[in-house]
């Protein structure tokens, strides 16, 4: 009786699933409703062409990264530039299946050469980033990333590389100007205005970092005019969380709207990778020094001849100043120089340089530096508890190699 009854429900579902079919085939109409269920999904699918996310800084970049380059350098003779840096970070993928031959290729490529990196006998590379800012070719990078080297190549970003000659540099900014020979180079970036810069403010960092090729990092203006941070002789970083890593240096620190800020020079870091902590050479200062090095070939910078000391509690205390005096101790002087010419002697204290008060020893040298060598300036100094004026011939600040000698 089952067996017969389960013939029966068998046959009927049969016939309605093939009257069902037809019916569905030659008169979808009589299903009515019914059908609906068994109709495809219809998914609602986005309208909006090349619109921009909500806070996207793609036209910053837009605007701007054509303009940053790739810097190679080379300290060898022998060596080829247009090869991959032999960096860790830079040594080429080994193709196909990695056998026990190139293992250690690869080890080496993601976790770095044990063994300290390329012998005596292979040429040494150095990874950067520039800014082109004219369009007469002339780049900006730092002086760390082509000092010393024999060659120079710029990679731009369509592709084209080229040697690039070294206008100049002055390693107490650490800035350095090229100069590349190319047509159709890409349209220059605007240089911006540091007086608009405020702590908060939205920048990007775009550089060549570990040699990967172009990036652009984001971050805020953490800080503006830190000095006294032993990496330059002159300093007035812009600080930046942006990350910046080896191989960014030289890039540019741009706003929101594309112009520069800043050139993209150190990291504060235990690890060698970036902590949030970057300084980039205000945009003002870059500018200033690249005038100063196609005008001149170097930069020229005044020079007083003195060794200064902060006053510290130590030195009020001994030399028995108000606690609130301002200045700086001059213990030392050249001889023959323009501050023993001008009148100046040990133990004087320095207040003023050319109505300029001065606080500390950075802003003696600041202030000093950008007089021009020859100019005759009012000098202020407290001498044994009275104030005495003097006039001091600026002489011209002698390079490092100079003062070395």
């Amino acid at each position: 009786m089952a067996k017969r009854l389960w013939l029966i429900f068998a046959q009927a579902v049969t016939i309605f699933l093939a009257s069902y079919f037809v019916i569905s085939t030659l008169k979808p109409a009589w299903l009515g409703d019914l059908s609906k269920p068994f109709q495809s999904i219809t998914v609602k699918e986005s309208t909006q062409t090349n619109e921009l996310a909500p806070g996207s800084y793609h036209e910053a970049v837009k605007k701007s990264m054509p303009s940053i380059v790739n810097v190679f350098s080379s300290k060898n003779d022998k060596a080829t530039l247009s090869k991959p840096n032999t960096s860790p970070h830079q040594r080429p993928k080994p193709k196909g299946k990695p056998t026990p031959e190139n293992q250690e290729e690869w080890f080496n490529f993601f976790f770095g050469d044990p063994q300290g990196g390329p012998s005596q006998d292979e040429p040494e590379f150095n990874t950067g980033s520039g800014v082109l800012v004219s369009k007469e070719g002339l780049i900006l990078t730092n002086h760390h990333v082509i000092d010393g080297a024999d060659k120079i190549e710029v990679a731009l970003g369509d592709g084209r590389k080229t040697i690039a000659k070294l206008i100049g540099s002055d390693p107490e900014t650490d800035i350095a100007v090229l100069k590349i020979d190319l047509p159709n180079l890409p349209e220059p970036i605007v240089l911006g205005n540091l007086a608009n810069v405020r702590v908060g403010d939205v920048v990007l960092a775009i550089g060549n970092p570990f040699g990967v090729g172009q990036t652009v990092t984001a971050g805020i203006v953490s800080a503006l005019g830190r000095d006294h941070l032993g990496i330059n002789t002159f300093e007035n970083f812009i600080q930046t969380d942006a990350a910046i890593n080896p191989g960014n240096s030289g890039g540019g620190l741009v706003d929101t709207t594309g112009q520069l800020i800043g050139i993209n020079t150190a990291i504060f870091s235990k690890s060698g990778g970036s902590m949030g902590i970057g300084f980039a050479i205000p945009v003002n200062l870059a500018k200033q020094v690249m005038e100063s090095i196609v005008t001149n070939g170097s930069v020229t910078r005044g020079w007083m001849g003195v060794e200064p000391r902060d006053l510290s509690p130590e030195i009020i205390e001994a030399f028995k100043l108000p606690k609130d005096v301002k200045g700086v101790l001059i213990s030392g002087i050249l001889k023959n120089g323009p501050a023993e010419l001008g009148g100046v002697k040990p133990g004087d204290i320095l207040k003023e340089v050319n109505d300029e008060p001065i606080k500390d020893v950075r802003s003696l040298l600041n202030t000093v530096a950008a007089l021009t060598p020859g100019s005759n300036t009012k000098v202020v100094v407290d001498r044994k508890g009275q104030s005495v004026i003097l006039s001091v011939a600026i002489g011209k600040r002698p390079t490092q190699k100079e003062a070395r000698k």
